[in-house]
C-alpha cells in the first residue's frame, strides 16, 4: 500500500469542504442544500464515485469551481469523496445543511488554508486518512488576540 499526500490550493477569495457520502444521488442533493442556504452562491463540486463506472461526477454554479473541484477530485480519487469548492462565502454558511443530508458520513476539513490530503492507495482504490489543514498551533491567545478576534468576527458581520 501507497500512502502519499495531495496538496490542495485554495484561490484567493474562496474556501473548500472536503467531506465523505456515499451515493450517486450525493451530488444533486448536496447542489439543493448548497444553494437554498446562500441563495446566488458561487460553488464547484465534484463527487468520486467508488464502484461502477466510477466517475467523477460535477455539479455547481460556477464554471471555473467546478473545472477547480473536478481537477482536484481526480488528484485524490478517493472513493466516496466530495469536494466543494466556494467563492465570496463561508464554510459556516452551508456546513448544516450538508451535515443534515443523510448520504453525508463526514467532513473532513471547511477552510481557506492550504491543505494537504493523506491518501491511502492499495493499487485498486483510494480511501483518504486525514488532513493537514494549515499550521501547527504556535501558542494561546493574549488579550490583545482575543481583541483582535472579537474585532475580526464583527468586521465580517457574525456578530453583533
Amino acid at each position: 500500500m501507497e500512502i502519499k499526500t495531495v496538496k490542495i490550493e485554495v484561490p484567493k477569495n474562496c474556501n473548500f469542504i472536503l467531506l465523505s457520502t456515499h451515493f450517486i444521488m450525493s451530488v444533486e442533493d448536496i447542489y439543493e442544500a448548497i444553494v437554498k442556504s446562500v441563495p446566488g452562491i458561487k460553488f464547484g463540486l465534484a463527487f468520486c464515485e467508488a464502484s461502477g463506472p466510477c466517475l467523477i461526477r460535477i455539479e455547481g454554479t460556477d464554471k471555473e469551481l467546478i473545472k477547480l473541484a473536478s481537477e482536484t477530485a481526480m488528484k485524490i480519487a478517493a472513493g466516496h469523496t466530495a469536494i466543494i469548492f466556494i467563492k465570496d462565502a463561508y464554510p459556516i454558511n452551508i456546513l448544516n445543511s450538508l451535515k443534515n443530508l443523510p448520504e453525508v458520513c463526514k467532513i473532513d476539513c471547511a477552510t481557506a488554508n492550504e491543505v494537504e490530503v493523506i491518501v491511502a492507495d492499495n493499487g485498486k482504490g483510494r480511501g483518504i486518512l486525514g488532513v493537514i489543514d494549515g499550521e501547527k498551533a504556535k501558542g494561546v491567545e493574549n488579550e490583545k488576540d482575543i481583541k483582535e478576534r472579537k474585532e475580526f468576527l464583527r468586521k465580517i458581520k457574525y456578530k453583533l
